[in-house]
């Protein structure tokens, strides 16, 4: 258990950002799975739609260092080349 008061203020500060860090990858994983949905119903114009809109939160994620920026990078560029190769 702490006994100082820096180290006790660090495991609140902890907490609240560990329920913050949570709720934005809960949203950026429903984003990314609306997408998929989209590839996989064969909806391309859906399936651009959701990209647009999820493209913004990967990249938040990023700067709230929740995911590193490969990681992001290797899942936009996956996902843009399933999107292009989807029929018109």
């Amino acid at each position: 258990m702490a006994n100082h008061a820096q180290s006790k203020k660090r495991i609140r500060q902890s907490e609240r950002r560990t329920i913050v860090n949570g709720a934005r990858v809960k949203s950026i994983r429903t984003s990314l799975r609306k997408v998929e949905e989209s590839i996989d119903g064969g909806d391309k114009t859906a399936a651009q739609e959701a990209f647009r809109v999820m493209q913004p939160m990967l990249m938040s994620g990023v700067n709230h260092h929740v995911y590193h920026k490969n990681t992001v990078a290797r899942k936009l560029s996956r996902l843009t080349k399933r999107i292009k190769a989807m029929p018109a």
